[in-house]
C-alpha cells in the first residue's frame, strides 16, 4: 500500500471511530450497489480529510499523485475507491496533466454507481476535456463498448458536467452517440445515466434533446423519457 494511501486510510478509520454506529438501520452497501466494506463517515467528513491532506501536499508531483491514485483505486473498501475522485477535485494543476486512459484503469473493479460517479461525475470539466480531445474521445469510445457495465455507465457520466458547461459540437456529438449505443439496455446503472445525461444536455441543446426523444421514444428507457420530458417542461430535475 502506498504510504500516502496508508495515511489517508488511517484518517478515515480515525474519523469513523468518533461517529455513532450505523445500527443496521440503513444498508450502505445495498444503497451504493457494492459488496465492498464501507466505513461509516459522511461526505462532509470525507471532504475534510481530502482538504486537510491536499493542504499539506498541494505541490505533489504528478508521478507521486498517480501512484497514490493507483493504490486508492485498488483499495479494499468503498471509501478508498471513492475518495480518489475527490483528490482530483482539489488538485486541478495535476488533474489537467493526467492522461484520460488512466480512468479506464481506475474504473476496473468499480462496483455500484457510487464508485463510478465519485470519479466521473465532476472531476473533469469541459475545458480540460476539449484541450485534450483526441485522448478523451479515445477513452469515451472505448468505455461505451466495454463488457463491464460500470465502464459503460462511466462513458455517459463523464459527459454530464461538460455537457452543461459547453455547447461544443464534439461533446454533444459523442454524448448522443454513446446514448444511442446504450439506449436499449435496461439495467438501472445505464437507464439512470442516460436520463441524467439527456437532462444535462438540455441546457445547451434543448431542441435537439426534444427531437431525440420524439424520434426514439420506442427504444429509450421509459425513465429517461419521463424524467427528460419533465425537465423540458418544467426546467426542474
Amino acid at each position: 500500500m502506498n504510504k500516502y494511501h496508508q495515511e489517508i486510510l488511517e484518517e478515515i478509520q480515525k474519523v469513523e471511530a468518533t461517529n455513532p454506529k450505523n445500527g443496521g438501520y440503513f444498508d450502505l452497501q445495498k444503497y451504493m450497489g457494492t459488496p465492498k466494506s464501507i466505513y461509516n463517515i459522511s461526505n462532509f467528513q470525507t471532504r475534510e480529510i481530502v482538504k486537510g491532506w491536499v493542504k499539506k501536499h498541494q505541490d505533489i508531483p504528478l508521478d507521486e499523485l498517480l501512484i497514490l491514485l493507483d493504490s486508492l483505486f485498488t483499495g479494499q473498501s468503498h471509501n478508498e475507491r471513492s475518495i480518489g475522485g475527490k483528490f482530483l477535485d482539489y488538485l486541478p494543476n495535476q488533474r489537467c496533466q493526467i492522461n484520460p486512459l488512466y480512468l479506464d484503469k481506475w474504473l476496473t473493479g468499480a462496483q455500484g454507481w457510487g464508485e463510478v460517479d465519485s470519479l466521473c461525475q465532476s472531476s473533469f470539466n469541459a475545458k480540460e476535456i476539449l484541450a485534450n480531445w483526441k485522448e478523451w474521445e479515445k477513452l469515451l469510445t472505448k468505455l461505451v463498448k466495454d463488457s463491464d457495465i460500470h465502464k459503460r455507465r462511466a462513458s455517459l457520466v463523464l459527459l454530464t458536467k461538460p455537457a452543461k458547461q459547453s455547447d461544443d459540437s464534439r461533446l454533444v456529438k459523442i454524448a448522443f452517440e454513446n446514448i444511442e449505443k446504450l439506449k436499449e439496455e435496461r439495467d438501472i446503472l445505464i437507464t439512470k445515466a442516460i436520463s441524467w445525461l439527456l437532462r444535462d444536455l438540455i441546457k445547451n441543446h434543448k431542441d435537439q434533446v426534444a427531437n431525440y426523444l420524439d424520434q426514439n421514444s420506442a427504444t429509450l428507457p421509459k425513465i429517461a423519457i419521463r424524467e427528460t420530458k419533465r425537465k423540458l417542461l418544467t426546467g426542474k430535475k
